[in-house]
């Protein structure tokens, strides 16, 4: 809990198409004395193009938006929508499917098959799928993570750093509509992390990708182009062209309440 109650904070109203979006989105965990409420009532957009970074103070649900957001847990009111798709109107299967087919992932753990070479690893999606993947798209990706020389080793033969950038290419190679990244430089040292971020920025604006990261790195979310912060399950501020410097001075005034950006 924060020192002082921070009001809920709507987002300004954008253009821009939504690649995924809550509205009202509440998580509640237990009920009665145990009664913890993750999230209340998110309402938010991830614009298409867009590099967004979730931050706040430890527990205040950003991980669990994020979830939800994915399709990766149940929420417990208000809607969730990648493009036009509602996940509430969706079966296992087809939230199976949805996850498969139109979102990426990269997380703190690698989540690499130890007895895959890199480059099975980034078409595992694919192979899973059916599906073969577009060479070209393929070249392009693997070229812009610096992967194309060590595609034939297996992840015991790659530094962090390498691994790390085997799971962004293969949340990539699909062509996601969207990609979340839940603190995905955690486990990596800060040479290897900036190179990871690096490449997210990459996806942004060399192809379009829409990336949402939750982190609680301030030099972490300098790399976004818009930072989202909650607290206490709530939206309660965000910053377009974020710095390290700005998002932690945001992020010290959590102890003291909130102040005007």
């Amino acid at each position: 809990m924060t020192a002082h109650p921070i009001a809920p904070y709507a987002p300004h109203p954008t253009a821009g198409t939504a690649a995924a979006a809550t509205t009202d989105l509440s998580k509640v965990y237990g009920s009665g004395d145990t009664r913890v409420v993750a999230l209340d009532r998110v309402s938010i957009s991830f614009r298409e193009g867009e590099f967004t970074a979730i931050m706040g103070p430890s527990g205040c649900g950003k991980s669990t938006l994020m979830h939800c957001a994915a399709g990766l847990d149940s929420f417990t009111s208000g809607s969730v929508r990648i493009g036009t798709t509602e996940l509430g109107t969706l079966d296992d299967r087809g939230l199976t499917e949805l996850r498969r087919d139109r979102i990426g992932f990269v997380f703190q753990a690698f989540n690499l098959l130890p007895t895959l070479t890199a480059l099975e690893n980034i078409t595992l999606p694919l192979t899973v799928a059916g599906r073969r993947p577009d060479p070209g798209w393929l070249d392009h990706v693997v070229a812009m993570v610096g992967l194309s020389q060590r595609l034939g080793h297996r992840p015991g033969q790659l530094s962090g750093g390498q691994q790390q950038r085997v799971a962004v290419a293969r949340a990539l190679v699909s062509r996601p509509a969207i990609v979340f990244g839940d603190e995905p430089t955690g486990n990596l040292d800060s040479r290897a992390g900036a190179e990871v971020l690096g490449f997210l920025r990459d996806s942004v604006r060399e192809l379009g990708q829409t990336v949402v990261m939750v982190t609680h790195d301030p030099v972490a979310a300098g790399y976004a182009d818009r930072v989202v912060f909650l607290s206490d399950g709530r939206l309660v501020d965000e910053m377009t062209r974020p710095t390290p410097e700005r998002v932690l001075d945001r992020m010290k005034a959590f102890d003291t309440g909130p102040r005007t950006r």
